[in-house]
Formats: structure tokens, C-alpha cells, sequence
């Protein structure tokens, strides 16, 4: 076992069963699924969030795999739906604060492959004001002003 969570102090890195259940133990816990998400050119997906550089993700509803959750979020959030789920990559673990409690938000990544020619259409209602293709360069740059969890991904699945 090996765990890593960001946490707004820094990473939490949990080796042991006990000490991550005990870690667990007080956490309101949101599953979510997002893509990673590639153009026939080889480019990635990235969008502007509230101000970071970020990848589409969103919350597991009720009674829905977390694999149709990945694919529904990457369509809500950009507008793209011809789609390929090309197999899961990884889930992060990070935390942030809400009404009172400590939210862990294991993000379950898929590697998506699109090859539309639908325009990109970014969920204002979600904070997101921008959605461009970047190849390896933009990337890396855009990379530094992510959240820690989506530098983790970019860092491992595409430079």
C-alpha cells in the first residue's frame, strides 16, 4: 500500500492499512472520475478553473460507474463527447476544507482519447473560463500554476 494525499499543509504518505484508516476515520469522502484527455495531434485537454490550470473531473452521482462518471464530467465540463475511455491511469487523493469538515476527494483518472470535431465549450456555471489543446511545452508550464494532484498527472502521463 501506498498513498499519497495532497493536503493544503503538504503530502500526507500513508504506507500502513491502520494508519489510513485511522486517517479516513473523520473524512466526509467524494469519489470523482475525470479524463485525461488527448487530440489525435497527441495534445492534452486542460482547463482554467477559478483561476488554476486543471483537468475535467466531477463528483460520482448515485448509482453511476465511475468510469460513465469520468466520461459524463469530460462532456459537461467541455462541451466534447465523441470519446474513447482508453483504460484507467491512477487516483489521486486530496483534501480541502468544507462547512465545517475535511473533504477527501479520491479522483479516479481515465485516459480518453478524442477524435471530434465538436468546438470546446467551457461550463461557466463551474468556474471554467477557458479549455485549450497544449502540447508538451504548455503543458509543463501550465503544470506550475495547477493544482498539486493535476501536476502529478500531467507530470506522469504526459511529459
Amino acid at each position: 500500500m501506498y498513498i499519497i494525499v495532497h493536503e493544503p499543509s503538504g503530502l500526507a504518505i500513508f504506507t500502513k492499512e491502520d494508519e489510513w484508516q485511522s486517517f479516513l476515520s473523520d473524512k466526509l469522502i467524494i469519489e470523482a472520475g475525470g479524463g485525461i484527455v488527448f487530440n489525435p495531434k497527441g495534445e492534452l485537454l486542460m482547463m482554467l478553473r477559478r483561476g488554476q490550470w486543471d483537468m475535467p473531473k466531477g463528483k460520482l452521482d448515485e448509482g453511476e460507474t465511475i468510469e460513465a462518471c469520468a466520461l459524463r464530467e469530460v462532456k459537461e465540463e467541455t462541451g466534447i463527447s465523441n470519446l474513447r475511455l482508453c483504460g484507467k491511469l491512477h487516483t489521486t487523493y486530496h483534501t480541502y476544507p468544507f462547512q465545517g469538515k475535511t473533504v477527501l476527494k479520491p479522483s479516479h483518472w481515465y485516459k480518453m482519447e478524442y477524435a471530434g470535431t465538436e468546438d470546446l465549450v467551457p461550463q461557466t456555471e463551474e468556474g471554467i473560463t477557458e479549455l485549450r489543446w497544449v502540447d508538451k511545452v504548455e503543458a509543463a508550464e501550465l503544470a506550475k500554476k495547477a493544482y498539486p494532484s493535476i501536476m502529478e498527472m500531467i507530470e506522469k502521463y504526459y511529459l
